[in-house]
């Protein structure tokens, strides 16, 4: 064990009994989500009230911000392994994050809206800089988490439950403080906040480079430094990195195109996903792709409609929900905080139950999570009309409608990552994950066109409120029968998996305290909206 200890880098001490390293990345982390969060709260306000956009362009706007944030790490991710290491991508990825918030301060007249408006496109770049600047960054930082231990290492598990409280940690305080300071004193002041929290997480990050214990570096260090075309590949590493910040100014105002990326790459990588599976593996190897895309597609469908949170749903509560004064803003913290208490109590029970051989498999836990995202809409559509549409909906129901979002996450997110990485072949893991997160993507500018649906410009307060209820009644019950369905079928999925003859490429490892597909069960605490 002394041998465990002394890789892991305790020649520069610990704390709590951890490199001191894991909680320079645990800040780091938790304001940055601190400014992601903190600014998404805001932003669907930001373009219906300042830029005046409406209902339906602000949830296409919107969905394809969120979608982009999803597939710029496979970039990043990309850069980082092949030539730049995890390090130098998160400072560069901080950098381009801390411009972008504070480039959202930049307001331009309130009056003018989005029309002619040239300060717009400060808005677009802004939007820009935080899409780049999360794929860089969250592409890599959770990866310098791992490097800190030795793979035996039984602190992992306590390692990553502590950093993954950090990533809700910020989003809880970031939707709290920057909504509430942005809708009470001015955009410009939410949106700096959260630009003040950045710019805090990237000091942290510069300041804490030699607790990280040589961890993240390139692979190639020289590489880095020989000249290309007059400049060092690094330099053409950042100018790459700027280039995307080019392209995904222009996708950002013209929505069609992240839709046509989506489905063009998205349906290519699934055809190439199943060529391979049929034409190279083995038919086990083959099963279990198959049982992963199924899960992939599923996630499609929970995404799309979990996702309201920062559109549709935001403007509901701000518009029909009996807030008693309350900025709307910052009922996006409760699913954050929501995770904090009862990812806890979900990883015990999955443990719990996993010894005792009744624990659910993956299809299953799919199928109670699109099931609960259902349901938050059909109470949320039930509390609403019991009181009439000419009243507030009781904000009890807000609570409950992120509630059952929440759990049905717990019961998704985090498996769905555990079951990707088990499921897929050594050789095939990358591609896999980032399907995965192309999913995700693809869920995301999904939720976009859902919350455009919403949008109904010139009628009046309860006519408005009753499109919305009506949009929210279709995807309610439509993820209900889904998930039922998942549910119904999940055995078969779970035969296609192959259980039993599973291999784990560690095992000599401590498997105390593992979920079904070996993955630490302290994983539940990280969602993949939080990821």
């Amino acid at each position: 064990m002394a041998s465990v200890y002394q890789e892991s880098g305790d020649a520069k001490g610990t704390f709590l009994g951890h490199p001191k390293g894991l909680f320079v990345l645990f800040f780091a982390e938790m304001w940055e989500r601190f400014s992601y969060y903190g600014m998404r709260a805001l932003l669907i306000f930001y373009l219906t009230k300042h830029w005046l956009f409406s209902d339906s362009e602000s949830g296409i706007i919107y969905g394809a911000y969120t979608a982009l944030v999803y597939i710029t790490p496979v970039v990043g991710g990309y850069l980082a392994d092949k030539y730049l290491g995890q390090r130098k991508a998160v400072l560069f990825g901080a950098v381009l994050l801390t411009l972008g918030h504070f480039f959202m301060a930049f307001e331009g007249d309130a009056a003018v809206g989005h029309v002619d408006n040239p300060v717009i496109s400060v808005f677009w770049l802004a939007l820009a800089l935080i899409i780049v600047g999360s794929g860089f960054l969250k592409a890599n930082i959770s990866v310098i988490v791992g490097q800190l231990y030795p793979r035996t290492d039984v602190r992992r598990d306590g390692a990553y439950t502590i950093f993954y409280m950090g990533i809700n940690l910020g989003a809880a305080l970031g939707s709290l403080l920057c909504g509430y300071i942005g809708e009470t004193y001015g955009w410009a002041y939410g949106f700096g906040l959260a630009g003040i929290g950045m710019l805090l997480g990237l000091l942290v990050f510069i300041w804490g480079k030699p607790l990280l214990l040589g961890r993240g570096e390139p692979t190639d260090p020289e590489k880095l430094k020989q000249p290309v075309a007059g400049l060092k590949l690094e330099w053409w590493m950042y100018i790459a990195g700027f280039a995307m910040v080019g392209i995904c100014w222009l996708a950002i105002q013209y929505q069609d195109l992240v839709g046509y990326v989506l489905g063009v790459f998205g349906g290519g990588l699934v055809l190439y996903v199943l060529y391979t599976a049929v034409s190279k593996l083995s038919s086990e190897e083959r099963d279990r792709i198959f049982a992963a895309m199924f899960l992939i597609v599923t996630s499609i469908i929970f995404w799309a409609l979990f996702e309201q949170a920062g559109s549709s749903l935001n403007l509901f509560t701000d518009r029909h929900v009996d807030r008693a004064g309350v900025p709307a803003s910052t009922f996006q913290s409760i699913n954050a905080i929501y995770i904090i208490l009862l990812a806890p109590v979900f990883a015990t029970v999955w443990t719990v139950l996993g010894r005792k051989g009744k624990e659910p498999s993956a299809p299953f836990k799919f199928g109670l999570g699109v099931v609960q995202v259902g349901l938050g809409f059909l109470v949320l559509v039930w509390g609403a009309q019991s009181v009439g549409l000419e009243n507030a909906t009781p904000v009890i129901f807000i609570f409950l409608i992120y509630l059952l979002h929440t759990t049905g996450e717990l019961c998704l997110s985090p498996v769905g990552l555990s079951a990707m990485n088990r499921l897929a072949p050594a050789h095939m893991a990358s591609l896999i994950m980032g399907t995965w997160f192309f999913a995700s993507a693809t869920g995301n500018f999904a939720a976009g066109l859902i919350a455009s649906a919403t949008g109904a410009e010139g009628v009046g307060q309860e006519a408005g409120k009753q499109v919305v209820l009506d949009v929210y009644s279709t995807v309610g019950w439509s993820a209900v029968i889904v998930g039922i369905v998942v549910l119904l079928i999940s055995p078969l999925i779970k035969k296609l998996m192959h259980l039993d003859t599973l291999q784990d490429d560690n095992v000599g490892d401590d498997l105390e305290g593992q979920s079904e597909f070996g993955e630490p069960a302290a994983a539940g605490i990280h969602p993949t909206t939080k990821s």
